[in-house]
């Protein structure tokens, strides 16, 4: 279920070691990814570690994107309630990789204030559903090509597998959501990576 009140989040996140996406940093998620996955490779546990925690700050922020679409009161009810189930998984995301990243013996990223992510997600612009719809669907690609662009790169070969698995989910999220907007089918293969 949706959380009702503004939650009051505090954390900060570097590019290196600790997520961010925004709507305005999904063009540069392939270096998040790519630094991501240079430490994965030379970093061993902390690398994974670091791998995950950017991870982490992208479920954060699909969070809170969701929370502020929901409140937004531009959401009709069937669109809505798959806000909901999508803000659901992402809460299930985010507590996988927080489990994992203490099981590595780190600490997760915290996430970002509401007022951080109103900024940086462009939130003030948001006029209709549509845009809503827009902004999730950005954020789900750019988080399925961040997810698949790690794969390689972590020591613990069974992140790759759990970070597989996340891609997968964004993705359909990202369909269902294109699908929603009335987006044709992309015509090429390799939609995504």
């Amino acid at each position: 279920m949706l959380e009702t009140g503004i939650p009051n989040r505090r954390g900060v996140f570097g590019l290196v070691g600790k997520g961010i996406l925004s709507v305005a940093a999904v063009g540069i998620l392939g270096n998040s990814a790519a630094m991501a996955g240079a430490k994965g490779k030379s970093g061993g546990k902390q690398g994974d570690i670091d791998i995950l925690n950017v991870a982490l700050g992208l479920e954060h922020e699909a969070i809170e994107a969701y929370q502020i679409g929901a409140e937004s009161g531009l959401l009709q009810k069937p669109v809505l309630d798959v806000a909901v189930v999508f803000q659901g998984h992402h809460k299930g995301h985010r507590d996988a990789l927080a489990g994992a990243i203490k099981t590595l013996g780190g600490t997760a990223v915290e996430p970002k204030s509401r007022a951080d992510y109103v900024a940086s997600l462009g939130a003030a612009a948001i006029k209709s559903q549509t845009d809503i719809l827009r902004l999730a669907q950005k954020l789900e690609k750019g988080a399925a090509n961040a997810y698949i662009g790690v794969i390689p790169s972590f020591t613990d070969k069974s992140f790759s597998q759990v970070s597989a698995k996340l891609a997968a989910d964004e993705a359909t999220h990202w369909a269902i959501l294109s699908n929603a907007l009335g987006d044709p089918l992309p015509a090429s293969p390799l939609i995504f990576g």
